[in-house]
């Protein structure tokens, strides 16, 4: 007989309850199970004559079990008096449930806790030392009242806490003990628990923890501190939770994370998890495996789920994060180049561009017409439209995905103030966005219109203002895009070093230099027309000084940097 018992709480799965307790029991190890109430009785007496030909199987009184109460303690507490009863051999008591998989040859466990005869595997921490607790009750879960379910009456335990917090209310925690939290998953010596079950003060700290919440991880966790002569705070059973508090589910998936862990057994295991439950309950595995359980082992990659679930991928928003600003991962997934002012400059620009670098280039996708994708398709990666309604119900969204969707392969669009501004905030802020300005520019398709020059003056000073906010956005303290700012007047009279900049700071740096720019529209009388506009009351300061007879050639005369931001 078997120096290890194991106790079994089931209630769901029975069929995979039964495999396990199988393998249990073939392990040389007796098993005591707890089928829950709620099970049907048909369902329950075919469970058990699926396991009458095992001779150390038991089933001891059932309890309808809720989760957060105390009848989950009264259930193990069931099974283990009959374990102890029934089983004199037994030193040690091994509490599981029916999805723990054991992923180690039985007799490895059993030898390893027969070489430990005195120790008992428990997760025992107090409050003060360890924040464990999910959802604000850590201390109060032992000085509060609970008489309500918190998943089937969460309103009443709500509205029952704040009353308890208004009055004062404080339960007066049993002298000779200090309320410790841990793993519900433990493996205790027979001396400790027989200690604990048939102890003078039980009836009393049965009445305490029957009203404490989720008294499962803290009545064992407590006690065993009164009665064991050598505790290891740590449970043998690897179980992981999430953000939320909840345990991770091992899936198929899962089976080199596994077996690198060199644990005894995992919960919680998915019912349909075949590949899972064929290798770890093998008859024919052979393997063995004589390290120390080492679930650090693989804690960064539960660390990593943890972080992804609460932070996320950057510029991929998610409901957990969506709709509160701030609380993104990275306003964009990946680095992008937004260019304002040259397509008005040059001729063919997007055309020059993309043969002069490797990236994506776009043209006015924020256009009030329709989003000019590269190559002018209706629709680009993802299955974004450029239909401009779909675009402006969520402006700051289409960008987003648009810089998800193609992340790897760089982008580069054109913007300008005849364009929807509800993006500036989001490109100013985000480090990712490399902003290259040339303020004025805006007033060149004015230039070449032929509209009237009363329509073309209110034009520009509604253009002006619109560019002006925009810069003074880029410019902001909060900004942390890459910007390079230039007036038109300053770029026309050295267009080289300028352009040279964006080919930089679009390709790689093993990029060809540029000989010249490309073709600059006619500027023939512009500084003519810029005169004009201010004759008429509209002063174009964002041009910068351009001279009045036309365009200066560059001499010897060295241009002035432009104006950098971060």
């Amino acid at each position: 007989m078997s120096s290890l018992g194991v106790v079994m709480m089931v209630h769901t799965d029975l069929h995979r309850a039964a495999q396990l307790a199988r393998h249990w029991s073939e392990g040389g190890c007796p098993v005591v199970l707890h089928v829950d109430q709620k099970v049907p009785n048909k369902r329950f007496d075919e469970f058990k004559r699926e396991l009458d030909d095992l001779p150390d199987i038991r089933f001891c009184k059932r309890r309808h079990c809720e989760w957060g109460k105390w009848s989950l303690v009264a259930a193990s507490q069931d099974a283990s008096e009959l374990m102890l009863e029934t089983f004199p051999s037994v030193q040690h008591v091994y509490l599981a449930s029916g999805a723990c998989l054991p992923l180690r040859p039985v007799r490895e466990l059993v030898e390893y806790l027969e070489k430990r005869p005195k120790t008992d595997f428990i997760e025992s921490a107090t409050i003060r030392d360890v924040p464990w607790t999910v959802g604000g009750l850590d201390m109060e879960r032992f000085t509060l009242r609970f008489p309500f379910s918190w998943k089937t009456q969460r309103r009443l335990f709500d509205r029952y806490v704040r009353l308890q917090r208004r009055l004062k209310f404080r339960r007066k925690i049993p002298d000779g003990i200090t309320p410790h939290m841990g793993s519900q998953w433990w493996c205790l010596t027979r001396q400790t628990l027989s200690a604990i079950l048939e102890g003078p003060e039980r009836e009393k700290y049965d009445a305490y923890f029957k009203r404490v919440w989720i008294p499962d991880e803290s009545y064992y966790q407590t006690l065993a501190r009164c009665f064991s002569v050598n505790i290891e705070s740590r449970s043998l059973t690897l179980s992981k939770f999430d953000l939320m508090g909840k345990p991770h589910i091992f899936y198929d998936d899962h089976l080199p994370l596994l077996k690198r862990s060199d644990c005894f057994v995992a919960r919680k295991v998915w019912v349909n998890a075949d590949k899972l439950y064929d290798k770890f309950l093998s008859k024919e595995r052979i393997e063995e495996c004589r390290s120390e359980p080492d679930p650090a082992k693989i804690d960064r990659i539960f660390s990593q789920a943890v972080m992804r679930r609460k932070v996320g991928r950057p510029g991929l928003v998610n409901q957990c994060r969506f709709p509160r600003e701030g609380s993104e991962h990275g306003l964009s997934a990946a680095p992008y180049t937004v260019l304002e002012g040259f397509s008005d400059l040059f001729v063919d620009f997007e055309d020059w561009l993309e043969k002069s670098t490797t990236a994506r280039i776009h043209g006015h996708i924020f256009d009030k017409e329709r989003a000019q994708f590269a190559g002018r398709g209706k629709v680009f990666a993802g299955c974004l439209s450029d239909d401009p309604v779909l675009r402006d119900y969520a402006p700051i969204d289409f960008l987003r995905n648009l810089i998800w969707n193609t992340r790897g392969e760089k982008q580069v669009f054109q913007f300008g103030p005849r364009d929807t501004q509800d993006t500036s905030w989001f490109m100013a802020k985000d480090v990712n966005a490399s902003i290259i300005v040339v303020t004025g520019a805006w007033a060149v398709p004015l230039f070449h219109s032929n509209r009237s020059f009363s329509e073309i003056r209110e034009i520009a000073a509604e253009q002006q203002r619109i560019e002006s906010d925009h810069v003074d956005i880029l410019r902001s303290y909060y900004a942390k895009a890459r910007v390079q700012i230039y007036t038109l007047a300053e770029f026309v009279q050295s267009p080289t070093e300028p352009m040279q900049r964006v080919i930089d700071e679009i390709g790689p740096r093993t990029m060809r230099r540029i000989t010249e720019a490309p073709r600059m529209v006619d500027l023939t009388g512009f500084g003519k027309f810029l005169q004009n506009l201010k004759n008429q009351g509209m002063h174009p300061y964002l041009v910068g000084d351009f001279p009045i007879e036309g365009i200066e050639r560059p001499g010897p005369k060295r241009p002035r940097k432009p104006y950098l931001v971060n």
